[in-house]
């Protein structure tokens, strides 16, 4: 299985066959990546490996230099996938004529974490499976509105059952939808999944800032990484206005019990069972002693922007920062 992010957000999930390049099983698959030789000397489908491993077949060195492989760029044509992999396409999907999928779900399930909060849980009509890279969003759209949008899954991939959790706004027109229109068995489309917001391979402890229902697309994160050896420490830092709205707290701590995990809440408000703050008041050497980390930060933008501040003011080494910022969508 390969995942192939485009820059312009878009992903598709493909499968290669035995001893297929790259490039041919996204042929197979509809997606023309750019492609003008085919014999590795053009360099016009290099992109850029992420994860996972794979066998190189012959190039010259005008197509792709030592400098770029050492970067992690290698060419569609030439690499023959081994593992399941993720890569970098240096093209829009509209340039890959890359088709946009509507999927049809039927509502499963809606419960109130808050009163502000609702997981939603919707199941793939006829069979589908929706793969996605742990982290990533859908564009769910509002029935008869002409708009959409956009919400992280919140569990692992791979199956017909997909799971969201959303805020519920005022007047918002996704929120009087789900909290006056909807019922259970109701039609709901989405398309996706899109975001560069995703789970990387493990080289260094990782630290996790979620605000709000930023705390989505970690719970999928989190129950990817408890299905398989964890080496280095995972902390995830968690912090919203109430109390209340700091939810699945009991999806948290059972993963703490199987993997190298353990995180940290904060409220706004002030309450006996959680740290009164914000969440970038843990980064300190005090708490935060590692020689570098992996940093995952999702949530609003004033939160995202005070927590990169926050690094740079006490002086901790980031080996990679990646970010997913809430936009808002007005109503």
């Amino acid at each position: 299985v390969i995942a192939l992010n485009f820059e312009d957000g878009v992903t598709r999930i493909i499968e290669s066959r035995s001893s297929e390049t790259l490039a041919d099983a996204a042929f197979r698959a509809g997606i023309n990546i750019p492609l003008d030789c085919n014999e590795g000397v053009c360099g016009t489908c290099k992109c850029k490996w992420k994860s996972g491993q794979f066998e190189m077949g012959d190039y010259i060195e005008e197509a792709l230099s030592e400098e770029e492989t050492a970067d992690g760029f290698s060419l569609a044509c030439q690499m023959t996938p081994t593992s399941d992999m993720v890569v970098d396409i240096l093209a829009s999907s509209k340039a890959c004529k890359v088709k946009s999928v509507t999927h049809a779900t039927t509502i499963l399930s809606m419960d109130f974490l808050s009163s502000e909060i609702l997981k939603l849980v919707v199941k793939l009509q006829k069979g589908e499976k929706l793969p996605f890279l742990q982290g990533q969003y859908a564009n769910l759209d509002i029935p008869n509105t002409g708009v959409h949008r956009s919400y992280s899954f919140s569990r692992d991939s791979g199956g017909d059952v997909l799971e969201f959790i959303i805020k519920l706004i005022p007047n918002g027109l996704m929120s009087n939808y789900l909290r006056d229109k909807v019922k259970i068995g109701d039609i709901l489309n989405l398309k996706g999944p899109t975001g560069s917001f995703y789970l990387r391979d493990l080289h260094r402890p990782t630290l996790f800032f979620a605000g709000g229902t930023g705390i989505a697309p970690f719970l999928a994160m989190l129950e990817k990484l408890s299905k398989h050896k964890v080496k280095h420490t995972i902390q995830l830092f968690y912090g919203a206005n109430t109390e209340a709205n700091l939810v699945e707290l009991e999806r948290l701590n059972a993963f703490k019990k199987i993997m190298p995990f353990d995180y940290h809440t904060v409220s706004v408000e002030p309450t006996p069972n959680h740290a009164q703050g914000f969440v970038n008041q843990w980064i300190t050497k005090e708490v935060l002693n590692a020689k570098e980390y992996d940093i995952y930060i999702c949530g609003p933008n004033a939160m995202v922007e005070s927590v990169k501040a926050s690094f740079t003011k006490a002086g901790i080494k980031i080996a990679h920062c990646y970010l997913e910022k809430f936009v808002p969508s007005g109503i």
